[in-house]
């Protein structure tokens, strides 16, 4: 039975898996800046390097790296300490305290420059971040697989797709981002399977990078190499509906999208 540590178990995710692996009966270590008044879950800063939680993970089986600003439109100021302090931190700990595998929660954003091309979304396309956000992500992905190769360390790299706060997590018209958000909806009995599924991976896996989303009918997103290398076969899938609203802002955010690409070319030309 893995003994397990969860970073960020305050949060949405970290909340699910929580419940997952508990009713599993695995055991957890549960770390939180802000537990929310929960006295299971241990109070820590992880962007400020403490020996009292670098310890209180030593020995441990895996580490889900959850914690860390997770809005996309967060600032530069708040992404530094965050979403990069933050990391390297907890993969030196991990080393430290001879962890065995970190899986950690990269997201969709590393490729959010491809919204509006056909291109299928592979783990080995050149990486297209537009914000703070997914940049901070590309650098969380490109620090463990250092780590893999240094130190020996087990690291899988999740890039999330859509998964709601709200209670239910309903797929739908609601969901921001439009087509591009629906297409890559993740259910909470998906999300706790993949994380599941990489927990227990054999230990001879190094080093991954991959999608994490559900069986939604016509997204790019492409599964393969999560059903392969984990054996991940998820159970729902939701197609994207589209209203009204979600034709229009779609239409408003390819063309936003398409100035944009004429200026970055303009530019580019421009360098020549």
């Amino acid at each position: 039975m893995p003994r397990v540590v969860i970073t960020g178990a305050a949060g949405s995710i970290g909340g699910k898996l929580r419940r997952h692996f508990e009713a599993l009966g695995w055991p957890l270590l549960l770390l939180d800046r802000d537990p929310k008044g929960d006295p299971a879950i241990l109070r820590a800063d992880l962007s400020a390097w403490d020996e009292s939680w670098v310890e209180a993970m030593a020995g441990y089986d895996a580490l889900l790296l959850l914690a860390g600003m997770a809005y996309p439109h967060a600032s530069w100021a708040e992404i530094v300490p965050d979403n990069l302090d933050l990391v390297l931190n907890c993969f030196e700990a991990a080393v430290r305290g001879n962890v065995k595998r970190v899986v950690f929660a990269s997201s969709n954003w590393v490729l959010g420059g491809y919204r509006f091309t056909e291109d299928r979304l592979t783990t080995d396309l050149v990486p297209w971040p537009v914000n703070a956000y997914g940049m901070a992500k590309l650098a969380g992905e490109r620090i463990g697989k250092s780590f893999a190769e240094r130190h020996g360390l087990s690291v899988i790299c999740f890039r999330i797709g859509y998964a709601q706060r709200e209670p239910g997590n309903r797929p739908g018209p609601h969901m921001a981002w439009g087509l591009w958000g629906q297409s890559m909806w993740l259910s909470d009995r998906d999300l706790c399977q993949g994380f599941e599924k990489a927990v227990l991976a054999p230990p001879d896996l190094r080093f991954a990078v991959l999608n994490l989303m559900s069986d939604n009918p016509g997204m790019r997103w492409d599964l393969s190499e999560t059903r392969r290398l984990l054996g991940y076969e998820p159970r729902d899938g939701a197609a994207p509906v589209v209203t009204d609203e979600v034709a229009r802002d779609e239409a408003l955010s390819r063309d936003g999208w398409a100035a944009m690409e004429s200026i970055r070319s303009f530019l580019m030309r421009r360098r020549k």
